[in-house]
């Protein structure tokens, strides 16, 4: 019986398109999106094939913040990522700790929050920092390193991750602030330098020296080049000024606008190589949730193809009192309740923070209505000076009044004003320490004729002895181009370098 012809094999039907590329574009994963929003902020090209991010997700750690995690807030408009940086410098390398002063154990706590929301357009991303000392209220949890049970107690907010790691941290700041996270993103010391070198540094300019001797920054007044130790460097100063904490948070602001825009105009995003290189070196060393691959990244690169640094706005959760006292804890960030829920309300109702507009508005005496009150411009913004106020004089009531006035025209008073010892002061004296020179100036500038002295140790808080020739206080305010509106946002455009 004759054998009957082979039958040609057949071919592989295409098989329907995988679920991802049939879901409505508007609602990609985020993970990835903060993956690339955070060290490589914004990496979205087209152009950037499958071949090219094939991969690239197997090299994350991935954590479960979300585990068992219940009475969440519920969820608003756009996509919310909680951001961290930790203090990860026992992966450092003993030359890189000298050079960069990253000297002592870390502290396995959060050095650096940021909440992250991308519109439901994703045309637009708004990076709120949350100050690391803020004071917060711990949920009820128990202790990753003791196993010990803890109800709920107060706490500065980087506490939380030391105590409860990426879980706790989660909850503490969606309790805190009423948004509910999406997603979850861990970036070490490590992973950020590693990253901005990859992308070839970013230029930063300031419009005076920096310097800070605990971290070793050291800029002059102009345009810089930063590489990823100077970076971090640029990033973690916080003994500037009196700012601190404040003025370190914009430093941040500033650093991401422009890493925002070297990625976005510098090639990065044109180059396949390029762009696999430097998303390689980033990922690797990021923890992040497991939600989000690289069918994700493409999703993102789709979203947010002509992103630029207008694109994002940057923000500093409203502070009612910079060193807020709690026993066993010491001082905190106290926020301000009114404003900070006004600004939470406005990441979950999807709204821009920054203004529209942000041109000058028009001075009085411009305008026919008689001249403007008088008003001094000065380097540090009052709201970021801590100070104490003494009566230095015999008249009752000085020293309230005195506070008062400075309250009024935005220095952080203790509200506990004290009477000075010693004989009367004929001259009002300003006390500082000099790493907080500049502070002393512009507190000085709000207190004519004001003797400034200079005590080793005096730490952050400025002391003012007031004195017979006191006169009153002039107002104060530091040339902040840009930010504007009922939170003081800043777009990215507005902070890098012309």
């Amino acid at each position: 019986m004759p054998t009957p012809p082979r039958t040609p094999p057949r071919r592989p039907v295409p098989r329907p398109p995988a679920p991802v590329r049939r879901r409505r574009p508007r609602r990609p994963r985020w993970g990835m999106r903060m993956a690339t929003a955070l060290s490589v902020v914004v990496l979205a090209a087209g152009g950037i094939g499958h071949a090219v991010v094939t991969g690239l997700d197997t090299g994350i750690t991935r954590v479960d913040p979300f585990k068992d995690m219940k009475n969440r807030p519920q969820a608003g408009h756009g996509m919310n990522v909680l951001v961290v940086g930790t203090d990860g410098r026992d992966r450092i390398s003993p030359e890189e700790k000298e050079k960069y002063r990253l000297g002592g154990a870390p502290c396995h706590c959060t050095d650096t929050v940021m909440l992250v929301h991308i519109s439901e357009d994703r045309e637009r991303a708004s990076v709120v920092s949350l100050p690391r000392d803020s004071y917060a209220e711990m949920p009820e949890h128990t202790d990753l390193t003791s196993g010990k049970r803890h109800n709920s107690h107060p706490v500065k907010l980087n506490a939380a991750y030391a105590e409860g790691g990426p879980g706790l941290t989660v909850r503490t700041v969606e309790s805190m602030t009423g948004v509910k996270i999406d997603h979850y993103l861990e970036v070490d010391f490590t992973s950020f330098m590693r990253t901005v070198d990859a992308i070839g540094g970013v230029q930063i300019c300031t419009s005076r020296p920096v310097k800070d001797s605990y971290t070793g920054l050291d800029l002059a007044a102009g345009t810089h080049e930063l590489d990823g130790g100077q970076a971090l460097q640029y990033v973690r100063s916080r003994h500037i000024d009196g700012a601190a904490d404040i003025g370190r948070m914009q430093r941040q602001q500033k650093f991401l606008a422009a890493l925002i825009e070297r990625a976005t105009s510098g090639g990065v995003l044109l180059n396949p190589v390029r762009f696999r290189e430097m998303a390689t070196t980033m990922l690797s060393s990021v923890r992040a949730d497991e939600d989000f691959g690289t069918d994700q990244m493409l999703a993102l690169a789709k979203a947010m193809r002509g992103f630029t640094p207008a694109s994002s706005e940057f923000v500093s959760v409203p502070i009612g009192d910079m060193s807020f006292p709690v026993k066993g804890i010491g001082s905190t960030v106290k926020w301000d309740a009114a404003k900070a829920q006004k600004l939470f309300q406005a990441l979950r109702e999807d709204r821009p923070l920054a203004p529209a507009s942000q041109k000058p508005a028009a001075s009085a005496s411009a305008s026919g209505k008689g001249a403007a009150p008088r008003t001094a411009v000065v380097d540090v913004a009052p709201r970021t000076i801590r100070v104490q106020v003494y009566n230095g004089t015999r008249t009752d009531g000085l020293g309230r009044k005195v506070d008062d006035a400075l309250r009024a025209t935005g220095f952080d008073t203790t509200r506990t004003p004290m009477t000075g010892s010693g004989q009367e002061r004929a001259r009002t004296l300003v006390e500082y320490d000099p790493r907080w020179d500049r502070s002393a100036k512009s507190l000085a500038a709000a207190l004519p004729g004001a003797e400034l002295r200079a005590v080793r140790g005096r730490g952050g808080t400025l002391r003012v002895t007031v004195g017979a020739d006191y006169r009153g206080v002039t107002g104060v305010r530091a040339e902040e181009p840009g930010r504007g509106g009922p939170f003081e946002a800043v777009t990215g455009d507005q902070v890098v370098c012309p």
